[in-house]
């Protein structure tokens, strides 16, 4: 399996981008990320979907390895393309969440355990607001992702960011492998 597969969906980055504006309207607690030792400058989240029963935002934030019950938080339910995105995926999802690197902000080095196809659980990116700017790197090489494109990265590989422009924010869901998504991957020709 390759460390970065171009899935074959495409959204709106016009829709992404008019959601991110309601939520930002109605919501500018962009909560700060909790891993603070992986990151220099601002790296923030509003979460989509998370723990079920979590009722502050931080809870919801919380990607959990051991939670088992997901639900979508307040959030989402303002935001119809992003429900409409979050349900084209036919395999149990388990969180999402928009997440904002800032303008001279890095992500270093770093990597997420059990976060590849084979372990399972998948990290699915789709940009809503990027730019030429940004530098994203798995196994040191440059990934470049497009607004409404949609990424499979293997997280368990070593990866940073560097963003040397405006504000970037992507939606992150975190989704269980079964058949299904299998036959996603299978059918996926672009490999980048």
């Amino acid at each position: 399996m390759q460390d970065r597969i171009r899935l074959p969906f495409r959204f709106e980055p016009r829709l992404l981008q008019k959601d991110l504006s309601t939520l930002e309207k109605s919501s500018s607690e962009w909560i700060d990320h909790f891993v603070k030792q992986n990151y220099e400058g601002s790296w923030s989240i509003i979460p989509l979907r998370g723990p079920k029963g979590a009722e502050h935002p931080i809870l919801m934030a919380y990607s959990d390895p051991t939670c088992k019950d997901f639900a979508d938080t307040p959030f989402v339910a303002k935001c119809p393309y992003f429900q409409e995105v979050i349900n084209t995926f036919k395999c149990k999802v388990e969180s999402v969440r928009l997440m904002k690197l800032s303008a001279g902000s890095e992500i270093k080095e770093h990597t997420d355990y059990d976060l590849s196809f084979e372990d399972g659980t998948v990290r699915i990116h789709v940009p809503i607001v990027t730019h030429d700017k940004v530098a994203f790197y798995l196994n040191q090489q440059r990934v470049i992702m497009q607004a409404g494109e949609c990424w499979y990265l293997k997280l368990s590989d070593p990866h940073r960011v560097i963003n040397n422009g405006p504000d970037r924010v992507h939606m992150v869901l975190d989704m269980k492998v079964n058949d299904w998504l299998k036959g996603i991957f299978e059918g996926a020709t672009t490999q980048v």
